[in-house]
């Protein structure tokens, strides 16, 4: 169903909601009862009549934002009538429309005037105390405008794009990069993406609450799309087969290289990449890594590495004649470096032998075995290719409109773009395929897709692993760098640790503009800063002045 057809069946059953449970109320504040009813106006007529700002009225339906501000005005409304206490407070929260029912249908609900100078110093303070509340609640609500519709922070935990994006930098994304994906999960808590804690199996999103009602839900729409991911583009996006949240906009968000767009063909060749048979072009920012063995004679000076090449992941292992290091990823330049050192015996890259499928299973803890069960998430994709991360392909990334064949050797391929990604009912059955119950052997693809890996080569958990990422998918593109802290996040794949510090350098560094030396804007977000503070202190000192006239 269309997204803004589905919405407007939600706000006439709220309207419809709205106007049964207070109707009678509208008619004691003097109001046609059929207002009640009225979307928008209803609420417009209850901020009047409650003497707040008129103009939030337009907030009322918004998805995230319009549960929290409904919330506000019925507050307001039961205020109006009387309703004060905790209890009361805590009924118009957790059971609006029945609560605001109750006091509807009751007998003769009547309006309650106040008057500043009749208000006991008990009732002043309370006053003062929801006033400051609801500055609380509105700064929250103009927080959770700016976190939905413009902008978001994201993390980077793992080391998947080092050296380009580093472990600990934070960055704020742009969802307009590629056209704004419209909410499609409106009852959620603000800032929370998936879950709201862990509080079931420790590591297990599974069983802990999610931060949304999974039950109300609009479909897939993006609005104002000026441009699509292009190759190169440094791209978030939900994690396809994220089995937690089937909410698309719920799903754990990833930072990646888009190296490929629909209708590209892409091939792994020892470890180097090739799009449409070419070598991949590299850009300025753009520093790829490999996994590389080293065999020493004696123990390497890590920490002191770290202070020339930053923090290099690496397993240490100590051997019958000397040391074994695995680095999880080392640039070129840098494995050269090392090479050069007096303690290496041996440096070389490692890489996976072609023709052999890199395919995990699933492990049995109760047995401290492993199952024949595949672990999908850990296999190279598709599954019935013997495909691993250095030799992978030749592989064409799917297109809208591009009909493609379906049968029991290109099922692993396309078995998620059509029963996840564009939502039929695939069966497989008596070696025959069948797609919403009608016997096929070929599908039309419905959207585009595109195949994103990480700068870091050989430490990426990455489009190899879990195939196409549909359009839908996409979030939008970094667009700086607000904060970068070194060893904040630890690597429990690496012996050593990263010291932790802050690196004032990558601060307010534009990220997606491809060019190897970027400049930072800090004295920019100072100056809004000092702008900001600076003004509310001049508006300050002039209301003082204005009141001691």
């Amino acid at each position: 169903m269309n997204y803004f057809l589905t919405y407007s069946i939600y706000v006439v059953i709220l309207s419809l909601l709205m106007g049964i449970s207070t109707w009678k109320l509208f008619k004691k504040m003097g109001y046609n009862p059929l207002f009640a009813f009225v979307p928008f106006y209803n609420y417009f007529i209850i901020l009047k009549e409650t003497e707040h700002s008129k103009w939030w009225v337009v907030l009322s339906y918004v998805p995230i934002v319009g549960p929290i501000m409904m919330t506000a005005f019925h507050l307001f409304l039961m205020r109006h009538f009387g309703k004060k206490s905790f209890v009361q407070t805590l009924l118009t929260i957790l059971l609006p429309f029945i609560y605001l029912a109750a006091v509807n249908y009751s007998k003769d609900p009547e309006v309650e005037k106040e008057d500043d100078l009749y208000l006991t110093e008990e009732e002043l303070a309370s006053k003062k105390k929801d006033t400051f509340t609801g500055s609380i609640t509105f700064a929250v609500v103009f927080a959770t405008i700016i976190h939905v519709f413009f902008t978001q922070p994201f993390g980077i935990p793992t080391g998947s794009m080092e050296r380009t994006l580093l472990v600990g930098d934070f960055l704020f994304v742009n969802k307009w990069s590629y056209g704004f994906r419209m909410p499609m999960r409106p009852v959620a808590l603000p800032f929370l993406q998936g879950t709201i804690m862990d509080t079931g199996q420790k590591g297990n999103p599974k069983d802990d609450p999610k931060s949304y009602v999974d039950a109300i839900k609009l479909p897939y729409s993006r609005i104002l799309q000026l441009k699509k991911p292009q190759r190169h583009d440094i791209v978030v996006f939900n994690y396809p087969q994220d089995s937690v949240h089937t909410a698309i906009d719920r799903k754990d968000p990833y930072v990646k290289r888009c190296v490929a767009v629909a209708g590209d063909v892409l091939e792994m060749r020892a470890g180097r990449l090739f799009i449409n048979g070419k070598p991949e072009v590299v850009l300025g920012d753009q520093q790829l890594q490999h996994k590389y063995i080293a065999t020493t004679g004696s123990q390497l000076d890590i920490p002191a590495l770290y202070k020339t090449y930053g923090f290099l992941p690496v397993q240490e292992i100590q051997t019958q004649n000397g040391f074994m290091y695995d680095f999880q990823g080392l640039t070129d330049q840098t494995a050269r470096e090392i090479k050069a050192l007096p303690q290496i015996i041996d440096l070389k890259e490692h890489i996976w032998e072609k023709d052999s499928a890199a395919v995990s299973y699933k492990a049995n803890a109760a047995r401290d075995a492993y199952t024949k069960n595949i672990d999908t998430t850990q296999s190279i994709f598709p599954i019935n290719k013997k495909w691993n991360q250095d030799w992978y392909g030749p592989l064409r990334i799917p297109k809208k409109g591009d009909v493609v064949t379906v049968n029991q050797d290109t099922l692993p391929e396309y078995q998620w773009i059509i029963s996840e990604y564009e939502h039929h009912h695939l069966e497989n059955k008596n070696g025959k395929i069948f797609i919403d119950g009608k016997e096929a052997t070929q599908y039309t693809i419905q959207q585009d897709y595109y195949m994103m890996i990480g700068d870091n080569r050989d430490a990426s958990l990455d489009a190899r692993f879990f195939g196409f990422v549909p359009e839908e998918n996409i979030v939008g593109s970094p667009m700086f760098t607000w904060l970068s802290v070194q060893g904040l996040f630890k690597d429990s794949g690496s012996s050593y640790q990263a010291d932790t510090k802050i690196r004032w350098d990558r601060m307010f560094k534009a990220t997606n503009t491809g060019e190897l030396h970027k400049t930072s804007y800090w004295w920019v977000a100072a100056l809004i800063l000092g702008l900001f503070f600076g003004w509310d202190f001049i508006v300050k000192l002039f209301k003082k002045k204005k009141e001691e006239q």
